[in-house]
């Protein structure tokens, strides 16, 4: 009895393993398969993951590529650039030099008659209390003291004072200044002299009590006085104040020389 129990015991092992050997042999691919699943979800993350670190790294790579790329058109631009203003600035130079010699050259044809020395202004002080400039020419260019200055449109002044390369000059709108001039209508003298407040004004006085004046007459150099030539443009009468005496009215004359703006001058050199 025990015999048989053991017996059937034995058969029913024997018949479970060699039915899990069917098993596990039908089902290899599928085992195959399950493993493979595992491996892939245990691969996969991490194999994509360092295919993105270095797709991320070669990226970056390109980029810190392009920054030191941009860096070095960037110098280039600036230096190109740099270049293209030193080359604006030279013919402005050159602009100014060539509208400067025309200048110079319209003045010289202009006061031909004189013996000039050409030169502009470096330096003003045009206030209130001191009407003067500085120009760049002096000893060395054969400038002296008490030669006339004169622009484009006029007169502008009389040295003062000379250095060796500049000269002062005291602008005929300076209240210490006074010239004897012509109206060019009716030939009468008349003392034009700066005023305190104004850059563009004198104050014409000792107007003889017959003489006409008429408004926009054009007002010249007398030559009376032994600073300034005969001719010479002071500019015109803007217009005309009368008082109870006759004796003491006076014109204002405007300047025909806008000394704010003067740049370009020529010196009278003295006979």
């Amino acid at each position: 009895m025990y015999k048989n129990k053991k017996s059937g015991l034995l058969g029913i092992i024997i018949t479970i393993v060699i039915l899990i050997i069917i098993v596990i042999f039908s089902n290899r691919e599928a085992n195959t398969s399950f493993f493979e699943n595992i491996a892939n979800k245990l691969v996969m993350p991490v194999q994509n993951g360092l295919t993105y670190l270095k797709n991320k790294v070669s990226g970056n790579s390109t980029f810190f590529t392009d920054i030191n790329n941009l860096k070095a058109e960037n110098q280039d631009l600036k230096e190109k650039n740099s270049q293209l203003e030193q080359s604006l600035r030279e013919l402005e130079n050159i602009k100014t030099e060539n509208e400067t010699l025309k200048e110079y050259l319209g003045l010289t044809e202009k006061y031909g008659e004189y013996k000039t020395i050409p030169g502009y202004v470096i330096n003003r002080d045009i206030s209130n209390y001191s009407k003067t400039i500085i120009i760049n020419i002096g000893k060395d260019d054969g400038v002296e003291k008490n030669m006339t200055v004169i622009a484009d449109e006029g007169l502008v002044g009389n040295v003062i004072s000379v250095n060796k390369n500049t000269a002062k000059v005291r602008t005929i709108i300076d209240t210490s200044s006074s010239i004897s001039c012509l109206m060019s209508t009716n030939k009468d003298s008349i003392v034009c002299k700066g005023t305190l407040n104004s850059n563009l004004e004198l104050k014409a006085m000792y107007i003889a009590t017959d003489a006409n004046l008429i408004q926009g007459d054009s007002v010249d150099t007398s030559g009376l006085g032994g600073i300034y030539p005969k001719g010479i443009h002071v500019g015109a009468i803007k217009s005309i104040i009368s008082t109870k005496n006759i004796t003491d009215r006076y014109a204002i004359v405007e300047t025909a020389v806008d000394f704010n703006k003067l740049n370009t001058v020529l010196v009278i050199k003295n006979n």
